[in-house]
């Protein structure tokens, strides 16, 4: 049942071809999990709350720095020295009471990946590290959900959807992390570029839950920010592959490389 309440919030979705009561309810009774909340969780949680996505999960366990406030727009200037996900979880229940928000305040790890990721229909990966992504993307292969992927980098941006359909999975796209990460302060990213590219994310995810269009798996969407332009590269599951192969993945391990922040 819907309340009038409900009924006026998505009204642009309810008449919508292609979404209209069924896909707001089927949206209702999603859940998502994002992990991480800063620069690219900001607007894809923002958005998946907008929409009225029932069940919003958050895994962060950093406090809100002033650093952060050029490019997360999840959060505010009184904010700062808060947990973020503490923080996540009023400004989303604000922005619309009618969903239900879950808080995991602490590092995404092999010992808890699968527990914290198992009750969620899709999972974003939101992270800014690769450790993080190999590991939700192991933990979403063993369990069986689709994955959407973001990244960015200075004034460019990647976005798409693995483990969904038959498509690939990371490890298809990246087999092995690099020898070393670069450094996420020093290397530095344009302000609006994860409204951008976090925008996309949720839209993938979207469309994935209402099973609408065509997501992004097995392509690799690449934004240059500099120059406005959108290329979309193909993937193809990778014979062998680490992760999704026929001896792929089945037991979860920590990676100890990190970008220092």
């Amino acid at each position: 049942m819907w309340s009038r309440e409900e009924l006026d919030r998505y009204a642009r979705h309810i008449v919508l071809p292609g979404v209209g009561g069924a896909g707001q309810a089927r949206l209702k009774q999603s859940s998502v999990l994002v992990v991480g909340a800063g620069g690219l969780g900001s607007p894809v949680l923002l958005y998946l709350a907008a929409a009225g996505v029932g069940r919003l999960g958050v895994v962060e366990m950093d406090a809100v720095d002033l650093s952060n406030l050029q490019r997360q727009v999840l959060f505010t200037t009184a904010e700062v020295g808060r947990p973020k996900a503490e923080a996540a979880r009023e400004r989303l229940l604000a922005l619309n009471p009618n969903i239900a928000v879950d808080v995991y305040p602490s590092r995404l790890s092999a010992d808890n990946a699968l527990e914290l990721l198992r009750p969620y229909d899709l999972v974003v990966d939101a992270t800014d590290n690769f450790p993080t992504r190999y590991l939700v993307n192991d933990a979403c292969l063993i369990l069986g959900k689709p994955l959407v992927y973001g990244a960015i980098h200075q004034f460019e941006g990647q976005v798409a959807v693995f483990n969904h359909a038959g498509g690939p999975c990371y490890r298809c796209f990246f087999p092995e992390p690099p020898a070393a990460a670069p450094n996420c302060a020093e290397a530095g990213v344009f302000g609006v570029l994860p409204g951008v590219v976090g925008s996309l994310m949720a839209t993938e995810a979207l469309k994935v839950l209402l099973e609408l269009g065509e997501p992004l798996s097995g392509k690799l969407l690449v934004y240059d920010g500099l120059y406005n332009d959108f290329r979309t590269l193909k993937l193809r599951r990778r014979e062998g592959c680490a992760g999704c192969g026929v001896n792929g993945v089945s037991t979860l391990s920590d990676l100890d490389l990190y970008c220092e922040r």
